[in-house]
């Protein structure tokens, strides 16, 4: 069938071109089997020994326990980094922390 339509092709060309044909190639056909390599999945994030920290250095005392926001925000908690998403960036500046959590916030629970 491929070989059918190549030669339609050609016949198509041959009759816009006037009928001359200078140097006529056939088009290189792409394998199919070929399948681009796609990205490794990335690692899992870990709450408790990747996020938590960054999260005790940029927002202790205040949102951990006895912090004056733990009770409504307490950081220590899957949940309320959830819940926050990315509105938490008006804290964090790393771009490194940036990339950890936004890939923590895609992963599922």
């Amino acid at each position: 069938m491929r070989s059918l339509l190549v030669v339609i092709g050609m016949g198509l060309l041959l009759v816009e071109s006037g009928g001359t044909v200078r140097s006529a190639r056939l088009p290189e056909v792409v394998a199919s089997s070929t399948v681009p390599a796609s990205s490794a999945p990335k690692a899992r994030v870990d709450f408790d020994t990747q996020l938590k920290p960054i999260f005790q250095s940029k927002c202790m005392p205040c949102h951990f326990s006895g912090g004056k926001m733990y009770q409504s925000l307490p950081f220590d908690k899957p949940a309320t980094i959830r819940k926050l998403g990315t509105r938490l960036f008006t804290r964090i500046k790393d771009e490194n922390d940036r990339r950890l959590i936004e890939d923590f916030l895609t992963q599922s629970p």
